[in-house]
C-alpha cells in the first residue's frame, strides 16, 4: 500500500502544457504481496531492488490480468514483468503482468498495526492539523460543511501519485466556485504526512502554485495542511495512509481520498488512484444538497 521511487525519477509540479513522448517500458521483478483488492483490480506489492529503476518499496500496482489476483494472498513471494510508462516528467502507470507465485504465505503472519478502512456513515476523528498559514485547525470545526480531503506529500516524485491527486483537486475547486452557492457549502482539504518537510511555508508555496492563483490565494475554500509528528500515526492509520521512509527524502506511501458530509461522516472513500473528478464531484454535490 505505499509508494515510491529512487532518485532517478525526478519530482515534478504542474506539468507545462508541452507534450512529451511516452515510452513503455518492461523491468523483471520479485518481491511480496503485502494485499490483494479484487474489486480495484490491483495488488499490494513489496519488490525487490530493480537495477537502475528502483529500489525495494512498497506500493499497489495494477495488473494486466485481474484474474490472477484469486490466486494471490498475503505473504506471496511472486515474480512478475513490471511496465512502466516513461517520459520527460517521470514514471507512471506502473501495473504488473505474467505474475507468477514462487513462493506461498506464511498464513500464521500477522499484521502488527491494524488500519481501520474508511467506510460510509463512520464519524471522523477531530484530529488536530497545522495548515499553511501557520494556523491550527480540527476537522470538527468543518461541520455543517462537505469536505473532500485527500492526502499528499510535496515532493511526491509519482506523476500517478500525489501530483494526480492535487491536480484532481484542482478541477474540483475550480469546478465548485463555478456555483457560489455549492461553493458556500463545502471546503478541499489536503493533508500532507511529511511533517519535517512541508511546513507551513511549503506548503503554502505547493498550494498556491496548484490553486493557480499564487500570491493571490487566500485558501478560504482549499487548505493544505499537516497534523503534528505526534498525531500523525493516529490519522494515518484513520485514514488508512500507509506510509515508510524511502531514499533520498522520499516517502513510500499509500492514497487515500474522503468525502466527509456536513454531519462529520464519511460518505466516500477511494484508497488508489483510480477515482476522477467528476465521480468526486457527483459525491460532494450529493451530500451537499
Amino acid at each position: 500500500m505505499v509508494a515510491g521511487l529512487a532518485a532517478m525519477v525526478g519530482c515534478h509540479s504542474k506539468p507545462s502544457g508541452s507534450a512529451s513522448a511516452t515510452a513503455t517500458k518492461q523491468y523483471p521483478v520479485r518481491g511480496t504481496v503485502m494485499g490483494v483488492d479484487t474489486k480495484g483490480n490491483d495488488v499490494s506489492f513489496t519488490n525487490e531492488d530493480i537495477p537502475g529503476f528502483m529500489t525495494p518499496m512498497t506500493m499497489n500496482y495494477a495488473v494486466t490480468d485481474p484474474a490472477a489476483l484469486s490466486e494471490l494472498h498475503p505473504g506471496d513471494k511472486i515474480a512478475a514483468t513490471l511496465l512502466v510508462d516513461e517520459d520527460a516528467a517521470g514514471a507512471e502507470n506502473l501495473r504488473l503482468k505474467d505474475i507468477v507465485v514462487v513462493g506461498e504465505a506464511n498464513i500464521n503472519i500477522k499484521p502488527t498495526v491494524q488500519y481501520h478502512l474508511p467506510a460510509a456513515g463512520d464519524e471522523v476523528p477531530s484530529f488536530k492539523l497545522l495548515n499553511q498559514s501557520g494556523r491550527a485547525i480540527d476537522l470538527k470545526q468543518y461541520r455543517g460543511k462537505v469536505v473532500a480531503l485527500t492526502f499528499i506529500y510535496t515532493r511526491c516524485p509519482l506523476a500517478d501519485y500525489c501530483p494526480r491527486m492535487s491536480h484532481n483537486f484542482a478541477q474540483i475547486d475550480k469546478a465548485l466556485a463555478a456555483d457560489p452557492a455549492l461553493y458556500a457549502k463545502t471546503h478541499l482539504l489536503s493533508v500532507s504526512f511529511d511533517p519535517t518537510y512541508d511546513t507551513p511555508k511549503v506548503l503554502k508555496s505547493y498550494g498556491e502554485a496548484y490553486t493557480g492563483r499564487y500570491v493571490k490565494e487566500t485558501f478560504q475554500h482549499w487548505e493544505f495542511a499537516v497534523p503534528p509528528a505526534a498525531e500523525l500515526p493516529k490519522v494515518e492509520q484513520w485514514f488508512d495512509v500507509g506510509v515508510t521512509p524511502g531514499e533520498n527524502g522520499t516517502l513510500q506511501h499509500s492514497l487515500s481520498t474522503v468525502v466527509i458530509g456536513r454531519d462529520g461522516k464519511v460518505v466516500a472513500f477511494w484508497p488508489t488512484n483510480d477515482w476522477s473528478p467528476a465521480e468526486v464531484l457527483a459525491k460532494i454535490k450529493a451530500a451537499a444538497a
